[in-house]
C-alpha cells in the first residue's frame, strides 16, 4: 500500500490541517467521506472505510509516505488540492537529514542623501573601503545576529552588509528564516540610521540575500535544482500565510516536489562554470557554490559586485521616486549624470584582466537586478535638467 520509512516520526501537518479544515475532526469521519467520494467517482480500488482510517492514521502521523495511487487520488479529490500541495517524500527528522552549510550575505540598502551621508561620516568612524567598484567608505557595526559592516557612498547611498553562517536541513527552513528575519533586519537598519539621519524612508528599504554554499546536502543530479530553489526561496512559501509549523511542513513538501521535477524558472540566470562552480542569480537573490574553490570566483568578488549594484539601485530608486512625484531630481552636481555615466561604464564594461567567470557573474546579477533601465532613465533625466 505505502512505503515504510524507518526514521524518527514527523507528522504530515499538511494532511492533518486539510482534514480539519474540511470539518472532519475525526479520522473515522474523514474515512467515511473519502470512501463515499471514491465510490461516487467510480474508483474501483476504493478501500474500505476501516482500511482508509488505518491508512490515514499512518499517513498523518508520518509512519509511511503516501505512495499508493488510490490514496493520493482520494486525498486530492477530498481536499481539492494538487499532488505537490500534499505529498512529497518526507525524509527523516531534522536530526537524521543531511545538512547543508551556507554563509548568508544580506545587503540592506538605503538612501540618506548627500547631507545624510556627511552626517554619518561625522558620527561613525569610517575608512576608505578597499577593492570596491566605486569609491566608498566602510565601518564595522555591532549587530545582534552576525558580522555587520556599514558601507557609505558620498552620493548618499548606504548598504548594511550582514554575514551569518547557517547549517540547515531543508531549503524550506532557509526560506522561512529569510521571511522572518528580513523584516527585523530592515527595522534594525532603519533604527540605526534614524539616530543620525533626519529622515529615512523605510518603505524604500529591502534586503537582497546572497548565499555562498560551502557544503552541499544533495547528490550531483539534484544540486542545480536545489541552488535554483535557493535563488528564489519564496517559491516555497505562501505570500500572506503566517510562518508556523504547518506552513513550514507544506514548504518542505513543495521543495521535494520541485527537486524531483528539476525546478527552473525563466527569471533565473546561471553563471557557474561546469567542474568549477554553480551560480544562479534572480530578482529574489543570488546563490553560488564553488566546487573547485581555487579556480572559482572568490567570495570577496561576489560581495563587491553586489555592493556596487545595490548602492546604485538605492541611488537611482531615490531619483525615480522624485520623478514619479513630478519633481526634478535634486542631486549634488558632483553626483549628477556624469557620475552615473561613469558608474554605468564600471558596471557594464569588462576589465582587461577580468575572467570569464567574473564577467558572467556581473552580467547575470545586472540583468536580474533590473538596474539598467532605472540607471539609463536617471542619466537621461539628470542630463535634461542640466540642459534646462
Amino acid at each position: 500500500m505505502s512505503t515504510e520509512i524507518p526514521r524518527q516520526l514527523k507528522p504530515n501537518l499538511v494532511l492533518v490541517n486539510r482534514r480539519k479544515a474540511a470539518g472532519w475532526d475525526s479520522r473515522k469521519r474523514a474515512a467515511r467521506e473519502l470512501h463515499r467520494l471514491g465510490l461516487s467517482r467510480g474508483l474501483r480500488e476504493t478501500p474500505t472505510v476501516e482500511a482508509i482510517e488505518k491508512a490515514m492514521y499512518r499517513h498523518e502521523t508520518g509512519r509511511v509516505a503516501v505512495t499508493d495511487p488510490v490514496y493520493r487520488q482520494l486525498y486530492c479529490l477530498a481536499y481539492g488540492a494538487k499532488p505537490h500541495d500534499l505529498f512529497g517524500e518526507l525524509d527523516g527528522g531534522a536530526a537524521d537529514r543531511p545538512h547543508f552549510s551556507v554563509r548568508s550575505h544580506k545587503f540592506v540598502p538605503a538612501y540618506v542623501g548627500a547631507e545624510g551621508a556627511s552626517s554619518l561620516r561625522d558620527s561613525v568612524s569610517l575608512d576608505p573601503a578597499e577593492e570596491q567598484w566605486h569609491a566608498c567608505y566602510v565601518a564595522p557595526i555591532d549587530h545582534p545576529e552576525g558580522d555587520c559592516s556599514l558601507y557609505l557612498w558620498p552620493c548618499g547611498s548606504v548598504v548594511f552588509h550582514l554575514v551569518e553562517d547557517l547549517q540547515l536541513s531543508t531549503i524550506a527552513s532557509l526560506a522561512a528564516w529569510r521571511k522572518v528575519s528580513y523584516g527585523d533586519n530592515i527595522k534594525w537598519a532603519s533604527d540605526f540610521l534614524s539616530r543620525t539621519v533626519r529622515s529615512v524612508d523605510e518603505s524604500a528599504m529591502y534586503v537582497l540575500g546572497t548565499h555562498w554554499l560551502t557544503e552541499s546536502a544533495w547528490p550531483p543530479e539534484l544540486l542545480d535544482a536545489a541552488l535554483r530553489i535557493m535563488s528564489t526561496p519564496s517559491v516555497l512559501l505562501h505570500r500572506d500565510r503566517p510562518m508556523d509549523d504547518e506552513h513550514l511542513a507544506h514548504a518542505e513538501l513543495i521543495e521535494q516536489s520541485l527537486l524531483a521535477e528539476g525546478y527552473d524558472h525563466a527569471g533565473i540566470e546561471p553563471f557557474g562554470l561546469r567542474g568549477i562552480s554553480s551560480g544562479f542569480a534572480s530578482w529574489s537573490g543570488v546563490v553560488y557554490h564553488p566546487t573547485a574553490p581555487d579556480r572559482a570566483i572568490t567570495e570577496t568578488e561576489l560581495v563587491a559586485c553586489e555592493l556596487a549594484v545595490q548602492s546604485i539601485w538605492a541611488f537611482t530608486d531615490a531619483i525615480t521616486r522624485q520623478i514619479e512625484h513630478g519633481k526634478d531630481p535634486e542631486v549634488p552636481p558632483e553626483h549628477g549624470w556624469r557620475y552615473l555615466r561613469g558608474v554605468r561604464s564600471r558596471l557594464t564594461t569588462s576589465r582587461p584582466r577580468e575572467t570569464g567567470q567574473h564577467q558572467a557573474m556581473r552580467r547575470a546579477i545586472l540583468r536580474t537586478s533590473d538596474l539598467m533601465p532605472a540607471l539609463e532613465q536617471a542619466i537621461e533625466t539628470l542630463r535634461d535638467a542640466d540642459r534646462g
